[in-house]
């Protein structure tokens, strides 16, 4: 059987498994399976059990259920609604005056949460109610959290960017100073085309509340310190080189459980549920990985991933041809599957190709996080989708239709980062290592 078939038979396969509901960690260790047991000769046993273990007893994967943590801890205390009083006061002038609190709530609770479903959902319970009450014009109200909720992958601390650190062996702090500048482009042109469309809409948006005295809104804005400190602890701690991803996680855990005492939310209910969810989203997320790297060794027994390389090399395609094509693929993967699947799933075969084409693994760890994020407002398996639909009630379309603006900025971001490659880059070479 020629390669080309070979490949061909455990794509369908694999997506067989993942169509028919099959956990996807389970999907990727028998499509592993197969391919090793019919393609080649090695031990399978011995293989998958190394392999496994490897996968899941990395120190570099002690971060990921910490960060977990610390969002989930945040998600159940009284930060969401502490960001709107502090946040408020100031945009009153600005055109589209409180619109732009989900976009900034948005880029602030990315920057402590990681998880773009819980940006979405924590961010959303506040405002949406808020800005409804004050017939803010509904396709902008929903738009704007859908798109920004998706800064929730690439704002250091992302989840994301940690499974692809550790997929393909990069470093995930230098990853995470990686993601800083796109992070905050995107969110300058989420303000932007907001101010640009209230300037050209004026009647949809409803007049603003009388102006606070200075010191009021100094007042008020107290309550953004804790959050701020928060950013700071866990970022500026890795960017100074004080502390490695793992234990900037356990200061964020150790802030966030401050904090949330701090502001009477924290309970020993919430204590206990943000455990059981923190570590529920940690084993899938781990069992996920070790599927994905007994798949990555059975591809390399298999030879795929290198005659695809081959194939991409004969085809003399330009770098940007290689990423226009990558591009389309990663949507269309992430139509059906979530982002870190998409990211584990992928990594074993795309990798050789980016290497044979030049391409910068750091740079495309950020590329592809884009590019999940577009995903994540793409019907039918957007689960920023689906999250705001649980939210508002509103038809899925309709929610993706109100999101598509969002979706073309994040197309103008990745374009300007392919364009400008220094956006992404700059910060980790400042840093070094």
């Amino acid at each position: 059987m020629s390669e080309i078939t070979l490949t061909l038979v455990l794509l369908l396969l694999l997506f067989f498994l993942l169509g028919s509901g099959i956990w996807v960690a389970f999907s990727l260790l028998a499509v592993g399976m197969a391919g090793m047991a019919l393609f080649s000769d090695a031990p399978l046993g011995e293989v998958m059990a190394t392999t496994v273990w490897g996968a899941s007893n990395g120190w570099a994967l002690a971060a990921l259920p910490l960060f977990i943590w610390m969002g989930e801890i945040l998600f159940r205390s009284r930060l969401s609604e502490d960001m709107f009083t502090g946040l408020s006061p100031w945009l009153t002038h600005l055109p589209g005056r409180l619109l732009h609190v989900n976009i900034l709530g948005c880029g602030i609770f990315a920057a402590v949460s990681g998880s773009s479903a819980a940006t979405a959902a924590t961010i959303g319970k506040m405002s949406i109610p808020e800005l409804a009450r004050r017939n803010y014009p509904e396709n902008m109200m929903v738009g704007t959290l859908a798109g920004s909720a998706t800064l929730g992958l690439l704002i250091p601390p992302s989840i994301i960017l940690i499974v692809y650190g550790v997929a393909t062996e990069q470093s995930i702090a230098r990853l995470f100073v990686a993601g800083v500048l796109p992070g905050c482009l995107l969110v300058t042109l989420f303000v932007g085309y907001v101010v640009v469309w209230s300037l050209l809409h004026p009647q949809a948006i409803p007049p603003g509340e009388p102006s606070l005295p200075f010191r009021e809104k100094l007042n008020r804005s107290r309550r953004l310190i804790p959050v701020c400190l928060l950013i700071v602890g866990v970022i500026g701690s890795i960017y100074s080189g004080i502390a490695s991803p793992t234990d900037a996680a356990a200061v964020g855990v150790l802030l966030a459980l401050v904090l949330s005492r701090y502001t009477g939310s924290l309970s020993r209910q919430s204590f206990l549920d943000g455990l059981m969810g923190a570590t529920k989203a940690s084993c899938m997320i781990a069992f996920i990985l070790a599927g994905a790297a007994f798949l990555t060794v059975a591809m390399g027994f298999t030879g795929i991933p290198k005659l695809l390389a081959a194939w991409i090399g004969a085809m003399s395609l330009s770098p940007y041809a290689l990423l226009g094509a990558l591009t389309l693929f990663f949507i269309i993967m992430g139509c059906f599957l979530d982002g870190i699947s998409v990211v584990v799933l992928t990594t074993s075969v795309v990798m050789p190709m980016v290497e044979q084409a030049g391409i910068d693994p750091l740079w495309f760890g950020i590329f592809v996080v884009i590019v999940v994020e577009m995903a994540q407002i793409t019907p039918p398996v957007g689960f920023n989708l689906f999250v705001i639909q649980g939210l508002t009630g509103m038809d899925i379309l309709k929610v993706a239709y109100a999101a598509l603006p969002f979706f073309l900025l994040l197309l103008a971001g990745l374009a300007l980062i392919v364009v400008f490659p220094g956006i992404v880059t700059v910060l980790p070479n400042m840093m070094g290592g």
